[in-house]
């Protein structure tokens, strides 16, 4: 099974998707529409609607809260994008400029606040406390992640316990949410839905140790954005913490000067890469993304077989090939 056909077995549910963010997107501040509108039409792979929609669909069928709710992920995930490239002031994303480096920050930062609202506004609309409580705490996760990742800007001593929670709170949370609101939707007994949830948690921590490695792996056409961003930001990521924990004096040096100058001046990029592979950054880390997308293919094996299990049972396989 390739990753395009897990797309194709909600294809029509996806474009149903697509409708409803152009819909959420509408206002009569002509700004907010312009912004939401340049936001949405910069792609991405709607990996957590996808995501949503196929749980929904191995628990029953796809309902329209169903369609809303994958709507309201992708809205929350996109705001979260837009604060974190006014928090960096990034000047791409995915190819093309950010929303901030077009509109400036001010307009932006408002416009992102106004996507969140918004889809707390559609989830009102479910009458259902437990979505929109579900949605809340994932909110909440996020934003206490960019706050502790906030904290840490600039410090080369961050521990990997310290690491992997921001990385649990920024991405392991959303993908959470978006295997249990299926399961509040079903009407599944606590026990299955946060079962569901520990899987999607589980399929994030592996999709964010991807995205780390990938920033020091890939290149900039292929990410759409400058390759080794996240050290140029002042943030070290589980496979540099690697070079701090096990380098020597010398490979540490590297990655302060880096965290420090906040570009690569006096150390190049591949510099860095070739310290972390010999430190071993890039297979501890690699094996922790394995372990975590493990996890979830084996506590997914608690809910009855289905084309639509093995399909979920294929996205960890997805993330860990991934190469954007």
């Amino acid at each position: 099974m390739n990753p395009q056909h897990l797309y194709d077995l909600v294809s029509p549910e996806l474009v149903q998707v697509e409708e409803e963010l152009r819909g959420y997107t509408r206002s009569n501040v002509r700004t907010i529409s312009e912004i939401g509108e340049y936001i949405l039409s910069g792609g991405g792979k709607r990996i957590r609607p996808m995501l949503l929609l196929l749980t929904a669909r191995m628990l029953g069928e796809i309902t329209p809260a169903s369609i809303r709710l994958a709507a309201v992920v992708e809205f929350i995930h996109n705001a979260t994008l837009v604060h974190d490239d006014i928090i960096d002031g990034a000047d791409t994303r995915r190819g093309r400029p950010s929303a901030n480096s077009t509109w400036g920050n001010p307009m932006t930062v408002l416009a992102g606040d106004w996507l969140y609202m918004q889809s707390f506004a559609v989830a009102l609309g479910e009458r259902n406390l437990d979505i929109l409580s579900t949605l809340i705490e994932v909110t909440q996760k996020m934003v206490e992640g960019e706050l502790l990742q906030l904290t840490l800007i600039g410090k080369s001593e961050a521990s990997p316990e310290e690491l992997l929670d921001i990385v649990e709170r920024k991405t392991g949370w959303l993908f959470s949410g978006c295997m249990k609101l299926p399961g509040i939707v079903a009407g599944l007994d606590p026990v299955s839905i946060d079962t569901l949830a520990d899987i999607g948690r589980n399929m994030g921590m592996a999709f964010q140790l991807v995205d780390d490695l990938l920033d020091l792996t890939s290149t900039q056409a292929t990410l759409g954005k400058p390759v080794g961003n996240d050290l140029r930001d002042g943030k070290v990521t589980l496979p540099v913490s690697f070079v701090m924990k096990n380098g020597n004096a010398r490979d540490a040096a590297k990655v302060r000067k880096v965290l420090q100058e906040r570009a690569f001046e006096s150390v190049e990029s591949q510099e860095i890469l070739l310290t972390v592979e010999s430190c071993n950054g890039l297979q501890q880390t690699r094996y922790l993304a394995e372990s975590y997308a493990r996890k979830a293919q084996l506590l997914l094996e608690m809910f009855p077989p289905s084309p639509y299990r093995d399909a979920i049972a294929q996205i960890p396989d997805f993330i860990l090939n991934r190469i954007a």
